[in-house]
């Protein structure tokens, strides 16, 4: 077996687990008057400024017209707004609000915290050889990324 093939393996089998803790505590930290499609919206155009309905339906799993209507709930809440794009006047694109920035924000603050707390007992080797190989990947997949949105 290919180093490659083991690495893949071993991605295959820690990255979910990492990614369940944290939207596990994002999820705890979350205003309790959102639904979690609603935060995951909120998340997804924290990180695709400017993203179409289309797209964040897509990533939530939601229909265009399920979609329509958590976003206007959003909007109403002053967390989200709409606008028309600025070459196609037909399409429409989602940005956070000041409010919905702020909640998203809370939210990565407090789970970098609880993350912390959970790699605190690792060693200075074991933190730097995270943190090593966590910006190898995030080169590796940012190659990948540039051709859609980003993620």
């Amino acid at each position: 077996m290919s180093y490659s093939h083991t690495t893949a393996s071993e991605i295959l089998k820690v990255v979910p687990r990492v990614m369940r803790t944290v939207r596990t505590d994002m999820r705890n930290f979350r205003d309790q008057s959102l639904s979690v499609p609603q935060f995951r919206t909120l998340g997804f155009v924290h990180r695709n400024s400017g993203t179409s309905l289309s797209q964040a339906a897509d990533h939530i799993g939601l229909t265009l017209p399920a979609m329509s209507r958590l976003v206007e709930g959003l909007v109403k809440r002053q967390l989200l707004v709409r606008q028309r794009h600025p070459d196609d006047r037909r399409r429409i694109t989602l940005d956070l609000t000041a409010d919905g920035h702020s909640i998203w924000v809370s939210a990565r603050e407090f789970t970098q915290v609880s993350l912390s707390k959970k790699l605190s007992a690792l060693s200075s080797k074991d933190h730097a050889t995270i943190s090593h190989a966590m910006t190898i990947l995030g080169r590796i997949f940012a190659r990948e990324s540039h051709g859609g949105h980003k993620e």
